[in-house]
């Protein structure tokens, strides 16, 4: 069974499954950077930690071969960071 996780772990298991559902194929690391802003050592390690969590698949040395293991009814709404708040 997973684990539970936090809000900003929720935010990229949200990331990984909106981007799914978009364009077919999990996202590359790439595309964690742009939208969260944060540098690629940060993006690997959340993957890594979501990974030891039991709430991601990935193949190492595979491209986008993320997938989740959890409902998506369990996931967060996805909210883009640093967003102008009306």
């Amino acid at each position: 069974m997973a684990e539970q996780f936090t809000e900003k772990q929720g935010q990229y298991l949200a990331f990984i499954y909106n981007y799914s559902v978009m364009f077919g194929q999990a996202p590359a690391e790439a595309d964690l950077q742009r939208f969260f802003g944060t540098s690629p050592p940060t993006i690997h390690q959340m993957l890594v930690t979501l990974s030891e969590k039991g709430l991601i698949s990935r193949t190492p040395g595979k491209a986008r071969s993320f997938q989740l293991l959890i409902d998506p009814k369990e996931i967060p709404m996805l909210v883009r960071p640093n967003a102008a708040r009306a």
